[in-house]
């Protein structure tokens, strides 16, 4: 026959208690998974992590520099005209004055014809003019010499006819007129010698004003005939030709670039910088490059553009042989001397909420907490940590921009 069994009272309590402690589990283990209040689960592959710590800071700006002449002298067309003969090609070394390409423009050469000829004009009519000047300063002349020989004449006949006078042979009548001839060629020598006086002074000033208006004429000349020497391109400066791209049949105005001249062997650096480097690039910090190459920052432009500004460095001993326009070489500017710092590995956190906040993460790792900091310096590889972090801190330093709450959990 079946027999009842009665149940035993310790099991029930042990269930009850197995019961409670699964429970227990379950609302913990649902803490634990459920995310707090104002977080974010995060997977541990999608960031990237880094220690905080003392060390050397190397203040330093890496920039990749271009290497340029130290002068460029553009080439322009000084007056216009279509290109007729190309004399060099792009890349030749000129020297100064020297005709790079010929320009045909037959109205312009029409026109300087044109005012040749009528400054040519004005030049014969000067010459007339001048020629009647010095006829008439002859004329004067020969007038003057010759009231001094009739002068000379009376005098001569008058002291023979005082002699026979003196002798009896002559009388006093005799002598009267000769007297009077010899007075009448004193008097019109006088006159003649004061009138060439005036007249010399009133030549002279005429002479002067015709030699300035031939100066004029010759200079208005000289410039006309300079209009067709423009239509030759010439170099500027002496150096090495580049951007000489004209062509034959090619329309230039004047003023049009038709090529540059570098200063080939005096060369220097240019280069890009962020913006964030702005106040700390100054004219005078020292660089470095590759193959102990010595440099100085010369030139800071202050301009930004697309969040970059422009700087450049001169060599300090001789510039390395073989550089060419537009060769590109790695820099490194230094800022200030190197230091003990709390530093922190640079990376996307800079550029979330402009560095002023990074996740710190706990010790176990299964979290990170914001934590406002201030940074100071930056190199490429370490940003100085002011406050905020202390050695041995780990921080997410991937970005997290994208994140609002102060918590990741990371999974």
């Amino acid at each position: 026959m079946d027999r009842r069994i009665a149940k035993s009272r310790h099991g029930r309590r042990w269930r009850w208690i197995t019961g409670g402690i699964a429970i227990v589990l379950l609302l913990w283990l649902g803490w634990r998974l459920l995310p707090a209040s104002g977080s974010t689960d995060i997977a541990a592959a999608a960031i990237e992590t880094g220690p905080v710590e003392r060390a050397p800071f190397e203040d330093y700006l890496p920039v990749r520099a271009t290497v340029a002449p130290n002068i460029t002298t553009f080439v322009d067309a000084v007056s216009g005209g279509q290109v007729e003969k190309l004399l060099v090609q792009d890349g030749a070394w000129v020297s100064a004055g020297q005709p790079l390409a010929t320009l045909a423009n037959p109205t312009l050469k029409l026109d300087v014809l044109t005012r040749e000829a009528e400054i040519a004009s004005q030049l014969g009519t000067l010459s007339g003019d001048e020629l009647s000047l010095e006829r008439s300063r002859l004329d004067r002349a020969g007038q003057t010499s010759s009231a001094n020989y009739d002068l000379l004449k009376a005098r001569r006949d008058l002291s023979i006819r005082q002699q026979l006078h003196d002798q009896g042979f002559v009388s006093d009548e005799g002598v009267k007129s000769y007297q009077e001839e010899a007075d009448y060629q004193q008097k019109r020598l006088a006159q003649l010698q004061a009138g060439q006086v005036s007249e010399d002074r009133t030549a002279g000033l005429q002479a002067s004003r015709l030699a300035e208006t031939r100066a004029r004429l010759t200079g208005n000349l000289a410039a006309v005939r300079a209009g067709l020497d423009a239509l030759v391109v010439r170099a500027p400066v002496t150096g090495r030709l580049t951007n000489f791209t004209i062509q034959p049949g090619q329309m230039l105005k004047a003023g049009d670039p038709a090529g540059q001249v570098d200063s080939e062997g005096s060369w220097k650096l240019v280069a890009d910088v962020d913006e964030y480097y702005l106040g700390r690039v100054a004219v005078g910090q020292q660089a470095s490059g590759d193959g102990g190459m010595k440099l100085t920052v010369t030139k800071v432009l202050p301009a930004v553009t697309d969040g970059r500004f422009h700087i450049e460095l001169g060599f300090r001993d001789a510039p390395p042989q073989g550089l060419n326009r537009g060769q590109t070489m790695d820099i490194r500017v230094t800022l200030g001397a190197t230091a003990s710092a709390v530093v922190a590995p640079v990376g996307g956190w800079l550029d979330s909420g402009g560095g002023t906040s990074v996740f710190v993460v706990d010790a176990d790792g299964r979290h990170a907490r914001r934590r406002m900091v201030k940074v100071g310096r930056r190199n490429p590889e370490q940003a100085e940590i002011l406050s905020g972090l202390t050695p041995g801190d780990r921080i997410v330093t991937s970005s997290t921009s994208s994140i609002k709450g102060g918590i990741l959990n990371i999974r």
